[in-house]
């Protein structure tokens, strides 16, 4: 991630509920929550919404804590990031630092989905852009949009997802992928149909991590959609909001 400072910044255009553009969530891609048969195209809006302009992002509600004032349990966890892969403290573990023990507990877990985990960069940075495109997480996707195309994920694909389409043109990983996600973020389980081929070619404990992998960047979606952390100053919002 690169260094993120407090930007000045206006009152923000609330965040659309997700239900707005999933057609009630009773049909998804043509078929019903009770069949499995056909490909989930779960992120599309309903009615053909098209996406509103970004906004400018809200006032930080949680900015950097100056280090001079960081407790003893800051100073440690802070120390933990800025000498491991990540070499900064920026992002999530800004607004973090305010509960040091759960920073360094969690940062440790994110640290193994990224940097030490079993998937190839393509395939962790296409789940990330997932993750952060459901929650319009601005600074996760300013972050892994450039990792998730030097990974090799293709800018066409990229531009649907952030446009909440589903991918025309995917890898055979990117399908199944994409398909096991959408369920899961939807109907907040996962088929046969779309277990089988993902167990199939990544193993039980790839199941495992990219479950995981969903739920962490879920969690600092969350995080950071609550704190409002920004992007660096000046830098535009790269995802656009829906319409209520």
């Amino acid at each position: 991630m690169q260094d993120s400072n407090e930007p000045k910044i206006s009152e923000p255009t609330p965040l659309v509920d997700r239900r707005d553009f999933l057609g009630g969530a009773t049909m998804l891609a043509g078929t019903s929550l009770l069949g499995l048969a056909a490909p989930m195209s779960a992120a599309e809006p309903a009615g053909g919404a098209v996406p509103a302009a970004p906004a400018e992002m809200p006032a930080d509600r949680m900015p950097p804590i100056p280090p001079e004032k960081y407790t003893e349990a800051q100073k440690k966890a802070a120390a933990e990031i800025t000498s491991g892969p990540r070499g900064a403290l920026v992002g999530p573990f800004i607004p973090l630092l305010r509960s040091p023990e759960l920073m360094s507990r969690l940062q440790r877990v994110g640290e193994y989905l990224r940097f030490e985990g079993k998937f190839e960069a393509n395939i962790r940075e296409f789940i990330i852009l997932i993750i952060a495109r459901q929650w319009t997480q601005q600074f996760e996707w300013y972050s892994h949009e450039s990792l998730a195309l030097k990974a090799g994920v293709k800018p066409e694909t990229i531009k649907a997802i952030a446009e909440m389409r589903r991918p025309s043109e995917m890898t055979p990983d990117e399908t199944m992928l994409y398909d096991f996600i959408s369920e899961l973020r939807l109907r907040q389980s996962v088929s046969d149909a779309a277990y089988a081929p993902v167990v199939k070619r990544f193993g039980e404990q790839g199941i495992i991590d990219i479950t995981v992998l969903c739920g962490y960047y879920t969690l600092l979606g969350m995080m950071m959609n609550t704190t409002r952390t920004p992007l660096p100053p000046g830098t535009p919002l790269p995802l656009a909001t829906f319409p209520q």
